[in-house]
């Protein structure tokens, strides 16, 4: 379905991975696995079509349809369901369908009979693309990634981040591909989504790879792994189910640094003959020799992994403020007659930590970025108080200006005061070095632009950091590094997220529950529901 022969990929002059071969067959279900950066992300949209490999060849036969993990929608005044729809062309016949309908009672008898002549043909067209048994796989499989039937009648523009992705998801799904290339899929769905999600890509019959730090989602569905090293610029692929896969991967390992030191240990004994030998004049051609087989040695040993690198990773000092940095008052927010939220008060004291739940399209992003003061609110206000600095993490990066490089988009949030040196100092710790400072934003991985986004965080003496989903896109060490960061930053965060493990790391004492606003102290009981909202 897809062959791929000597792949070489680039980020600018770096080598993500040379003389890659391998085949995506009907039936395989491949775990596509690596550090932030390493090229899962570029290889993805290589398969895809939608970008040129720096050499070798990507042949593919049938259908593929792809999901990356930041999708861009032409129309953004399109309905959801519509959208869906598109996948199979339905959208166009749907359309077609309803003026007619519509003409065909009309007043005019020259327009009703004229939509009555061409309604049997367009009907024709509808039933053979599945006609209303394909509307209602749509129907069920947007109910299963929570996409009722209230959000599929808006606008895309009317919708959250999260709600635009589950739409693009489920028009993948519904594409009915031979071949899915799925990039962090399980990004914004809540666990009933996923639950259901697992088993629909279980039961799919082509192929399959997908990029997942959610490794339930891994050990459920995938019976082959590629492994993408960043320090080696190969893949390794492994035959095996997941469990199996990390089982084989550590013995590898094991056997690597055995092979290694046993070398080492060889050409250690050679050299050290070879420089007693050199020492004689009779013993300079023998030494010589002796040389070149220590060379041969070390030049044909595997690399044994090098450590991983992980971004040393720090919230900054807060600046001083007031007791309470920031204050809403009746928020609301509606789009056109559908009410969001509405009569929202929140307190933000300094130092203080508040976590917002709600079930998807309750609100939460839209609150955060009218407390960022980069949405309006529709009633109410945003009250900063005394000393109040924001840092303001977004879900979907529009904090970054794509077009600009990491180091640009460092320079623009730093203040005045942070010189060149500490600002390539920061992003040094966010793992961004060398050329990877001159890369544009644009081409970063999902995990790369949450780091740096991070980074421009750190920059700031921000005191009231707002997080919306900081976790997504994050390999485990990374997100590790955030949470280690989470529970010992010293000033107020506000924080929505789906992951456990980020709220209780940010041990909350306050939780505010969309879309009624409704406010309560935190207790361990509200971890159910966070995966679910």
């Amino acid at each position: 379905m897809i062959s791929v022969v000597d792949l070489e990929l680039r980020a600018g002059a770096r080598l993500l991975m040379d003389g890659v071969s391998f085949r995506i067959d009907k039936g395989d279900k491949i775990g596509l696995v690596g550090r932030n950066g390493a090229g899962k992300t570029t290889m993805t949209r290589v398969l895809a079509g939608e970008s040129l490999p720096a050499g070798g060849s990507v042949t593919s036969t049938g259908s593929i349809g792809y999901l990356p993990q930041d999708p861009r929608t032409p129309n953004m005044e399109q309905l959801a369901r519509d959208r869906i729809l598109s996948a199979r062309g339905l959208d166009i016949v749907v359309a077609k369908l309803k003026k007619c309908q519509d003409e065909m009672g009309s007043d005019d008898p020259q327009v009703r009979d004229k939509a009555m002549g061409r309604y049997d043909r367009i009907e024709a067209e509808f039933m053979a693309n599945g006609g209303y048994a394909a509307e209602s796989e749509a129907a069920a499989i947007s109910n299963n990634l929570s996409l009722p039937e209230r959000l599929l009648n808006q606008p895309l523009s009317t919708l959250s981040g999260g709600q635009r992705r589950r739409v693009e998801l489920a028009r993948i799904l519904y594409s009915d591909a031979e071949t899915l290339l799925l990039d962090e899929p399980t990004n914004h769905l809540d666990a009933d989504s996923i639950a259901w999600l697992r088993e629909f890509l279980k039961n799919h019959q082509g192929g399959l790879i997908v990029i997942s730090h959610d490794t339930d989602l891994l050990e459920a569905t995938v019976n082959k792994v590629l492994h993408l090293d960043a320090n080696r610029a190969t893949i390794d692929v492994y035959n095996l189910g997941w469990k199996r896969y990390l089982e084989q991967r550590e013995t590898d390992e094991r056997a690597r640094k055995r092979e290694r030191a046993n070398t080492e240990k060889k050409a250690g004994t050679l050299l050290a003959q070879a420089n007693k030998m050199k020492a004689r004049a009779s013993g300079a051609s023998a030494a010589q020799s002796m040389l070149k087989r220590v060379d041969r040695l070390m030049g044909g040993l595997e690399e044994v992994r090098a450590q991983d690198r992980v971004a040393a990773l720090r919230f900054p000092d807060p600046a001083p403020c007031g007791k309470t940095p920031l204050t809403a008052e009746g928020l609301s927010k509606s789009y056109g007659s559908l009410e969001i939220f509405t009569n929202v008060d929140l307190a933000i004291d300094r130092g203080s930590k508040v976590v917002i739940l709600g079930l998807n399209g309750a609100g939460k992003t839209t609150l955060l970025r009218m407390l960022a003061g980069v949405a309006e609110p529709d009633t109410g206000d945003v009250i900063a108080g005394y000393g109040l600095k924001v840092g303001y993490y977004a879900q979907e990066h529009e904090t970054l200006d794509t077009e600009r490089s990491v180091l640009e988009n460092m320079r623009s949030a730093a203040p005045s005061s942070l010189g060149d040196a500490e600002v390539r100092g920061i992003l040094g710790s966010f793992m961004f070095s060398g050329d990877d400072v001159n890369k544009p934003a644009g081409v970063l991985s999902g995990g790369e632009k949450t780091r740096l986004a991070l980074a421009t965080i750190v920059a700031s003496s921000a005191n009231v950091l707002l997080l919306d989903e900081p976790t997504n896109n994050l390999d485990p060490a990374s997100r590790a590094e955030i949470l280690n960061a989470l529970s010992n930053y010293p000033g107020a965060v506000v924080m929505v997220s789906h992951d456990e493990g980020a709220v209780a790391a940010l041990n909350p004492e306050r939780v505010v529950l969309l879309p009624d606003g409704d406010e309560d102290l935190w207790s361990d009981s509200y971890l159910d529901l966070v995966t679910l909202a």
